[in-house]
C-alpha cells in the first residue's frame, strides 16, 4: 500500500474497494498463493493448482465486487462468499502440506494471513449487517 493510501485510509477515506486493507492483503495472499503453487507437481495442474489459485484470487475478487454493488446487503454477501474462498484456499494449503508439495514453514504466514483476513471479512460483514 502506498503511503498516500495509508493515510486516506487512517483518515476514513475509502473511495475505491484498493483502499480497503482487507482487499490489500487479499491481494498479497493472493499473491503468495500463486507463487507456491507454481512449484506444484505438473500432475496437479488441472487440479489442486488451479484449485488453489482460483480459491486465492477469488477472495479479492469477490470483496471488490461486492464494494461496487448497490446495497449494504449484497455487498455483506459478497463478504461472505469472500470468506467462504477463504476457508477453501485455507484447507488447499493444508493438503498441499499433507501431500508434500509444500512445508509447513512454507505455509505459515499464509495460514497466518488467512486467519487476519477471516477477522478482517467478519468484522465488515458485521458493520454491513448492523
Amino acid at each position: 500500500m502506498t503511503g498516500d493510501s495509508r493515510e486516506r485510509v487512517k483518515r476514513g477515506e475509502i473511495r475505491s474497494h484498493r483502499d480497503l486493507i482487507v482487499w490489500q492483503k487479499s491481494m498479497d495472499l493472493a499473491e503468495a498463493v500463486h507463487g507456491l503453487a507454481r512449484g506444484f507437481p505438473d500432475v496437479e495442474r488441472y487440479g489442486m493448482t488451479s484449485q488453489v489459485t482460483r480459491a486465492a484470487i477469488s477472495v479479492p475478487a469477490n470483496v471488490a465486487e461486492g464494494y461496487a454493488r448497490s446495497t449494504r446487503r449484497d455487498y455483506a454477501n459478497f463478504v461472505s462468499i469472500a470468506k467462504g474462498s477463504l476457508a477453501e484456499t485455507e484447507t488447499y494449503l493444508l493438503l498441499a502440506v499433507r501431500f508434500g508439495y509444500a512445508t509447513h514453514d512454507v505455509v505459515a504466514p499464509m495460514l497466518s494471513l488467512i486467519t487476519e483476513i477471516s477477522k478482517m471479512l467478519t468484522a465488515l460483514r458485521n458493520r454491513l449487517l448492523s
